[in-house]
């Protein structure tokens, strides 16, 4: 799976439903793909992201409502392949920390997705986090922001 479907955090995900900067490459990305892998997780991000757009004035509620609609239709037709959080996930989430440097930077929802990155063959993951990215190559994975630095 890994090879045909590419993997986002949700720092990319929610650009799927929401005009922040750098919506139009990651939505180009995502449609040359017919699925998109992402971590279990991410779906309770995604929705906890969208009511912040609401909560925070950037989308009224009949928006907030449309987007939070066609996420979950788009879940539910399959559009998102949700790769489980499995004890091997944790158990190299743990590794990781064993081993990290006092520098690294990660919040425990971003070492979950890069933890199942790797769990599920993936060598690549796709975000616009910029810790994230800095903490992919930790754990063996090459990332990738196809957000140009233009339109930050």
């Amino acid at each position: 799976m890994a090879a045909n479907v590419p993997y986002f955090d949700t720092s990319y995900l929610v650009r799927l439903y929401l005009r922040d900067r750098g919506f139009d490459a990651v939505r180009e990305l995502a449609g040359a793909s017919a699925s998109i892998a992402s971590a279990w997780h991410a779906q309770a991000e995604i929705t906890t992201a969208l009511h912040r757009s609401f909560r925070d004035g950037r989308l009224q509620h009949r928006a907030y409502l449309h987007a939070l609609d066609q996420f979950m239709a788009e879940s539910n037709d399959g559009l998102f392949v949700w790769l489980p959080l499995t004890d091997p996930v944790q158990q190299r989430l743990e590794q990781f920390f064993q081993k990290a440097p006092a520098t690294v930077f990660l919040r425990a929802a971003d070492a979950l997705h890069l933890a199942c990155a790797v769990e599920n063959g993936y060598s690549e993951v796709h975000s616009h986090d910029r810790h994230f990215l800095a903490a992919a190559p930790l754990f063996g994975l090459r990332g990738v922001n196809v957000i140009s630095p233009e339109t930050l």
